[in-house]
């Protein structure tokens, strides 16, 4: 004898493929490395900072809300095996930083630096082309802090811990170096097509 249930609600199938061992969220998990900061958005800051730890420009938060935004809509997955479909996010692309800030040769990689001292390494190609954005808005409303708000890295082809909660910089750099899960074992790229989850995937 079998009780009903004993083999749990099966999940649903997606209506196009997801990247391999995946499952649909309908919601959206809030997974963090440590507690929520808080910050004002009176002393909030952006900043790039080239190679050599200069500081190329700096934004408050009403210069950074000011410039240029765009929407995309987009399917996101989480190392953890979840993929949540059709998302919907605003703000700046990478794009418009980099015109913004007259950069015009950037460096290949990037390290994202966060509020509560998280951090982590993306090719600058992958933020090209529309391809990342500074996330301020989520689903037609302000980014919430549990979601990374006020403002996260976005970068939807990549597993999502690539695309950092409460980002406020990014450090280009001239050679890949690992970040805060990297370091920890996570694979330096994510791609979750390929399920590049860690070391040696």
């Amino acid at each position: 004898m079998v009780s009903r249930g004993f083999f749990g609600r099966r999940r649903p199938e997606p209506p196009r493929p997801i990247p391999p061992g995946q499952y649909l969220e309908n919601g959206f998990p809030v997974l963090s490395a440590g507690p929520t900061p808080r910050t004002s958005l009176e002393t909030w800051t952006f900043s790039l900072v080239d190679s050599m730890a200069e500081l190329l420009v700096q934004w408050s938060w009403e210069e950074f809300i000011a410039l240029p935004q765009t929407e995309i809509f987009v399917d996101i997955h989480c190392v953890t095996k979840w993929s949540k479909l059709d998302t919907t996010w605003r703000g700046v692309a990478f794009d418009t930083l980099l015109e913004a800030a007259g950069i015009t040769d950037p460096d290949p990689y990037i390290m994202a630096f966060c509020d509560g001292g998280y951090t982590t390494n993306v090719p600058t190609a992958d933020l090209l082309g529309g391809r990342g954005m500074v996330a301020l808005e989520f689903d037609g409303a302000p980014l919430q802090p549990a979601h990374g708000g006020p403002a996260r890295l976005l970068v939807p082809h990549l597993y999502f811990w690539k695309s950092a909660k409460w980002v406020r910089g990014l450090h280009f750099m001239t050679q890949d170096r690992p970040g805060f899960w990297e370091e920890a074992g996570y694979h330096m790229y994510g791609d979750p097509w390929k399920e590049q989850r860690y070391w040696g995937d």
